[in-house]
């Protein structure tokens, strides 16, 4: 295998290439003016390592994927075309009036409840720039009234005359019955031939977003005609360099519903998130081959904090509306939280509560925290961990970039030990302190909202700053285990390289498979079958497209199902893909039940109120090789203890008044099933482990850790 996958965050971008039997990953400042130069020099970190020349990777491997914040980043500075909406006559303010509680969408709690300032945000598409026109289907798809296509040509023209870039056509109905879409975009072009209006995309929005709810639908189609440009040209450029450089097969690009695809298959509005979902992926990879049960995924990195679950038994969790910057969109998303908790978050004295706080706002990549000694004016959670003693000013991310205590500590004195009448080293406790209970907070509130508690889950931490805080964070939400997985702080990099090439396509609809007042079940199996067929031919001819064979497509069946009218709804992996027999129906009601009383507690199932198909969604793939992890953890029986560390210094911890000795290691130095005991540091050139006074570590394979608390009485796991 001969694989180059990458993640562009924030902060960092990161690189990970298999060539043949060697693992290598490497690390470069993101680069946002010209995502494809932070690219090459971590591509060109990583090339050296096996002795190769960045022309022979090029040529030699399979495939060249990425995960990119190149949309997220568009979003966040409103850089995209003047967007024009066509619209059926009489819903033109759908999308100015959003929802009730659309003023707050995308925001942290505190401002969400602070209605008296509330705003909504500045639309991208202006009330101007909406056209209705004449038509109407009906819930079932059937012509109420015939579209008028005068009508149309005037609207079109109205939005170019008012400087339409770009159009998304969103017709009531369109996902049942999209004949008037299609219609409208064939007379967009008749008037508006290519050669006149360049490449101006033309958005559909049945082919965005398959589920109904117009509103969330609408605003999907919006963000990605708006998203087009920045991300054509974005990508265009990353496909460029690689052509420039001996690679001629297509890039693959990481979608946010867990898969990736070419280039000329991808929507904008799918690369969205594209990163965490990834490291998600990696993580439901590794949890399969390992057997470790529940897993909370948490990626910690320079700028953001993302959760993740993974559920033992199939259970798949996605948004069925995610909030994208200030807007909810209706597309299927890999379920993920992010919080504006990361290395570069910046901490300040809050003059309300009197105390610290931290985030969401963060000190980036350039000029990054205090410590880079690039500019930096803030206090960050970096300059924290270095005041506390974790980090090695000669010898962070490998000794490429050297740190200042002295600028760190000038600016902690200055922003928040100063207006607390602290010193700094108490301040940059309490700053660790509050990072890692609102990290805890927010994977607590995950998991409860889903039925579970932690107990029953594994933490994963991974992320460029996980290793550092997973004892925090573990401490702070009663988590026993640990496990940071090889290649942690690249982790969503691996993850990239291990996706399939998927495509998902949904179809929502009302469908009682047992309604309560008859007590009869569903019998109409050639419907039923008929939708899932349609859905099926559909991703089979995205994947033809990119040049695959029949006879490698494999499709997954997954249904969006609740008892009656309950909000709470479960998206069901089915084992099959047709149902034909009752007896089979049945299995699937038992299925369902099965999961839901997992989730909210054996006995809380609700058959009685009826049992409801809301989405059938198909995911079509085709499997690629992937990485193995079974000898990430180490045997217990193989376990013995470390080296006398390179070196013991003072650190600093919470629940600790004085300094404490604490020993050093180099994870170079360690061998797998080697024991660390805390308090403890453990050093490799893209991370360090913190192992606090109460844990120990477990080296595993390709820098995998197992942390484990221990028993503070007798010094014994529990």
């Amino acid at each position: 295998m001969q694989r180059v996958s990458v993640d562009i965050g924030g902060t960092f971008t990161d690189c990970f290439l298999v060539w043949g039997d060697d693992y290598v990953s490497a690390k470069a400042l993101t680069t946002h003016q010209n995502l494809a130069l932070g690219f090459n020099a971590a591509l060109g970190q990583a090339f050296e390592q096996v002795g190769v020349s960045l022309e022979e990777v090029m040529r030699e491997v399979d495939s060249v994927r990425y995960a990119t914040t190149l949309g997220t980043n568009a979003l966040i500075e409103r850089r995209g075309p003047a967007v024009g909406l066509i619209t059926t006559a009489g819903f033109e303010s759908s999308i100015p009036l959003s929802r009730g509680r659309g003023y707050g969408e995308g925001l942290p709690d505190r401002y969400r409840k602070d209605l008296p300032m509330a705003e909504r945000p500045a639309p991208i598409v202006p009330i101007p720039m909406i056209a209705g026109v004449r038509e109407r289907m009906s819930e079932r798809g059937e012509v109420i009234m015939a579209l008028d296509e005068d009508d149309v040509r005037a609207q079109v023209r109205t939005l170019v005359d008012r400087g339409a870039q770009a159009f998304v056509v969103s017709l009531v109905n369109s996902v049942v019955n999209p004949a008037h879409e299609l219609r409208v975009e064939e007379l967009i072009r008749s008037e508006y031939p290519e050669h006149m209006l360049g490449s101006a995309p033309i958005i559909l929005a049945h082919l965005v977003a398959g589920r109904k709810g117009e509103y969330a639908r609408t605003s999907s189609a919006i963000l990605d005609a708006f998203l087009h440009k920045a991300m054509y040209l974005g990508l265009s450029t990353l496909e460029l360099n690689l052509r420039e450089n001996g690679h001629e097969r297509p890039m693959q690009v990481v979608h946010n519903s867990g898969g990736m695809a070419q280039l000329n298959s991808t929507d904008a509005l799918q690369t969205i998130h594209s990163g965490p979902v990834a490291g998600i992926g990696a993580s439901e990879h590794l949890a399969a081959e390992t057997d470790l049960g529940n897993i909370v995924c948490s990626d910690m990195g320079g700028t953001s904090f993302d959760i993740g679950l993974v559920v033992e038994g199939g259970v798949k969790f996605y948004d069925f509306n995610p909030v994208i910057d200030r807007w909810m969109v209706n597309i299927p998303m890999v379920h993920l939280v992010t919080l504006g908790a990361g290395g570069g978050s910046i901490a300040r004295y809050d003059r309300l509560r009197r105390t610290v706080a931290v985030g969401p706002d963060s000190a980036g990549s350039d000029p990054g925290p205090a410590c880079y000694d690039k500019g930096g004016r803030e206090a960050t959670v970096t300059d924290a961990d270095l005041l506390l003693g974790y980090l090695e000013p000669d010898n962070y991310a490998g000794g490429r970039i050297a740190l200042s205590e002295k600028r760190a500590a000038a600016m902690f004195k200055r922003n928040v030990a100063k207006p607390l009448g602290i010193d700094e080293i108490a301040a940059a406790k309490l700053v660790k302190q509050k990072i890692d209970h609102d990290m805890a907070n927010g994977i607590a509130q995950e998991l409860r909202a889903r039925g579970y508690e932690p107990s029953q889950f594994t933490l994963l931490a991974y992320g460029g700053n996980g290793a550092l805080h997973a004892c925090g964070i573990a401490n702070a939400i009663g988590i026993e285990k640990v496990l940071v997985p090889p290649f942690s702080s690249i982790f969503s990099a691996v993850g990239a390289g291990n996706m399939d090439q998927l495509h998902i396509h949904e179809r929502s609809l009302y469908l009682q498979i047992y309604d309560s007042v008859t007590r009869a079940l569903l019998d109409d199996f050639d419907a039923f079958n008929a939708i899932v067929e349609g859905l099926e031919a559909r991703g089979r001819a995205d994947l033809q497209r990119q040049g695959y064979a029949d006879a490698d497509i494999e499709h997954r069946l997954e249904l969006d199902m609740r008892y009656g009218n309950q909000l709470a709804q479960t998206a069901v992996v089915v084992g099959r893909n047709r149902i034909t027999s009752s007896a089979e129906l049945l299995e699937l009601i038992e299925l369902f039940g099965r999961d839901y009383g997992k989730r909210f507690g054996e006995g809380s199932q609700a058959p009685e109120a009826g049992i409801r198909v809301n989405t059938i969604r198909v995911a079509s793939y085709v499997r690629t090789p992937k990485l193995q992890f079974k000898k990430v953890l180490p045997a217990a029986d193989r376990l013995r203890p470390a080296p006398e560390p390179v070196e013991r210094r003072a650190c600093h911890f919470v629940d600790h008044e004085e300094p404490v000795e604490t020993g050093f290691y180099r994870l170079e130095d360690l061998e797998p099933a080697m024991l660390v005991a805390g308090p403890a540091v453990v050093v490799s050139e893209s991370m360090t482990f913190l192992v606090e006074p109460g844990w120990r570590l477990a080296i595993g394979d390709y820098g995998a850790g197992w942390l484990e608390r221990l028993d503070t009485n007798s010094g014994e796991r529990p």
